[in-house]
């Protein structure tokens, strides 16, 4: 039976999730999946086909209609909707607002989970996400919540945004930081919290190198 290394990270919006697992799976030669990706193409679904996203029953009944699936080329994953490559479009900011709402229904959970579960099953990972260590992974070898300061989170967005030359507002995503923070941690299944044996890690004051480091320093104990 081969050895398969399981990280899963958790933490809030912002808090550099996807960038430090990135890294990670860089470092170890290893495959990153995006739970978050995932949930994205289940919100564009739904906003371009005209879905409601605040009504569960509608959100449910198109659920069928999706399908989605991870293909990595050059150790870049690319996500496909209905076999379209979304990869881009899913990073839209108002994809990421409706990632949340529709995350929190359990049907869309269940079809995610189930997915993702299969995957680890057969191959090492890096997973990130709001329940990887606490429901999805359970058994990870090695679990990783990462937090940071709700201003700082809201400035690393905003300095994306800028980057991309795209328009933002402090203010205004510093607001959706926190109304998505409160619907993680309060919906009724799966709530954003830290798993009791994960390592707590605030990135507030470190930056990407320091917070590889240190969670590279927790595999090699573990």
């Amino acid at each position: 039976m081969k050895d398969i290394l399981t990280i899963a990270i958790d933490g809030p919006a912002g808090a550099g999730k996807s960038t430090i697992a990135k890294r990670l799976a860089k470092e170890y030669k290893i495959v990153y999946v995006d739970t978050g990706a995932m949930y994205r193409a289940v919100a564009l679904y739904m906003l371009e086909h005209h879905i409601n996203l605040d009504t569960e029953n509608a959100v449910v009944d198109a659920l069928n209609l999706v399908h989605i699936r991870i293909v990595y080329k050059d150790e870049i994953q690319h996500i496909y909707l209905n076999e379209e490559d979304v990869t881009q479009k899913i990073r839209q900011q108002s994809v990421g607002e409706g990632a949340s709402k529709v995350s929190a229904y359990l049907p869309v959970r269940k079809k995610m989970v189930m997915m993702q579960q299969e995957m680890a099953k057969e191959t090492s990972m890096v997973m990130d996400g709001r329940d990887i260590g606490t429901h999805v992974l359970t058994d990870a070898k090695v679990k990783i919540f990462l937090s940071a300061d709700v201003i700082v989170r809201a400035k690393r967005r905003y300095n994306e945004l800028i980057d991309k030359g795209e328009s933002a507002d402090l203010h205004a995503i510093e607001e959706e930081i926190r109304e998505r923070d409160y619907r993680d941690m309060n919906r009724d299944h799966a709530p954003l919290v830290q798993a009791k044996d994960a390592h707590l890690l605030d990135t507030s004051n470190m930056n990407i190198d320091d917070v590889v480091d240190a969670i590279k320093k927790i595999v090699e104990m573990r």
